[in-house]
C-alpha cells in the first residue's frame, strides 16, 4: 500500500494530508509563518506524522504546491529532511491533465490548478470550484478540461476582520448563521451580512459563471455544471444554499495526489 504525503502551502495555513493509496487517512493544518526555518518545519512535519502513528520513514512519495514563494523551498526541504524523500513540487513542466488558458498562465496559483485537477477528474466538466480560504476564489473548467479563469473576492474571515476594524461600534462575532436574515440585534445583523451575504455572493457568481460556461443558444445550453465547494468554510456556506453539487474540504490535497500519479 503506497503512502503519499500531500502539502499545500497557502497564505494563511499550511495544510498536509497523508494518503494510503486513494484514501486520505490523516490531515493537519498549521499557521503559515515565513519566519519558521526549514528545520522547524521538518520537526513539525515529523511530529505531526508521529502524532497519528505514521512513521515518517514509511512515506513513499510526496507532492507539494505553494502560493508563498519564500516558503516553497524551505517546506520542500523540510519534507526531504523529515521523510527522506524528494517531493514533486507543482509548477511549470509538471503534468496535470488540465490546459491553462490564462494570461499569463504562471499567475494561476498552483492550489487553484490542483482544485481544478481534482474537480475535473472526480466529477468532470464544465465545473465551477469555489474555494473558501484567505480569499474566496472562483475557478471555471470547461467540459473538455480547460481552465479558463475565475474571480477573486475577499475571504470570509478577512471580511469579518475588516468590518470589526473599520466600525468602532461593532465587535467580533462568531461566524454562524442567525435564525433570521433580518438580524434582531447587532450581533445577528453582523452574522447575517457575513454568512448570508456570502451565500448570496456565491449564488450570484456561480449563476454568472454558469451562463458563460454554457451560454444560452450554444449546443451545450442546459448542460449540468458541477459546482464544487472546498476550503475551511465550505461546510458553513453549503449549509445555507443548494448551489453546490459537491463539497470536499480536501480538494487541493486530492489534486496533489492525482497530479503525483500522473507524474510518477
Amino acid at each position: 500500500m503506497a503512502t503519499l504525503l500531500a502539502v499545500d502551502v497557502g497564505n494563511t495555513n499550511v495544510t498536509m494530508g497523508v494518503f494510503r493509496d486513494e484514501t486520505l487517512v490523516a490531515t493537519w493544518r498549521i499557521a503559515t509563518d515565513a519566519r519558521r526555518t526549514r528545520d522547524e518545519y521538518a520537526l513539525m512535519i515529523a511530529g505531526m506524522l508521529r502524532s497519528k502513528e505514521i512513521d515518517p520513514a514509511g512515506i513513499d512519495a510526496a507532492s507539494l504546491c505553494s502560493v508563498v514563494p519564500p516558503l516553497t523551498e524551505p517546506v520542500a526541504g523540510a519534507v526531504r529532511d523529515s521523510a527522506s524523500i524528494d517531493p514533486l513540487v507543482v509548477g511549470p513542466g509538471v503534468r496535470t491533465g488540465i490546459r491553462i488558458s490564462y494570461d499569463p498562465a504562471r499567475d494561476v496559483g498552483t492550489d487553484r490548478v490542483m482544485d481544478a485537477v481534482a474537480a475535473y477528474t472526480l466529477w468532470g466538466g464544465p465545473a465551477v470550484i469555489v474555494d473558501f480560504g484567505t480569499a474566496t476564489v472562483f475557478d471555471a473548467v470547461t467540459a473538455d478540461g480547460e481552465y479558463i479563469g475565475g474571480a477573486l473576492a475577499p475571504g470570509l474571515f478577512r471580511a469579518a476582520d475588516a468590518l470589526y476594524e473599520s466600525a468602532s461600534q461593532l465587535r467580533r462575532v462568531e461566524l454562524a448563521a442567525p435564525a433570521h436574515v433580518i438580524g434582531r440585534s447587532t450581533v445577528e445583523s453582523t452574522q447575517s451580512g457575513l454568512v448570508y451575504g456570502f451565500v448570496a455572493l456565491v449564488e450570484g457568481m456561480v449563476e454568472r459563471f454558469r451562463q458563460e460556461l454554457v451560454p444560452s443558444g450554444s449546443p451545450d445550453a442546459g448542460s449540468a455544471v458541477n459546482v464544487v465547494a472546498t476550503g475551511g468554510l465550505a461546510s458553513l456556506i453549503a449549509e445555507h444554499t443548494d448551489v453546490f453539487t459537491h463539497v470536499s474540504a480536501d480538494l487541493t490535497l486530492i489534486g496533489l495526489r492525482l497530479t503525483h500519479e500522473m507524474n510518477a
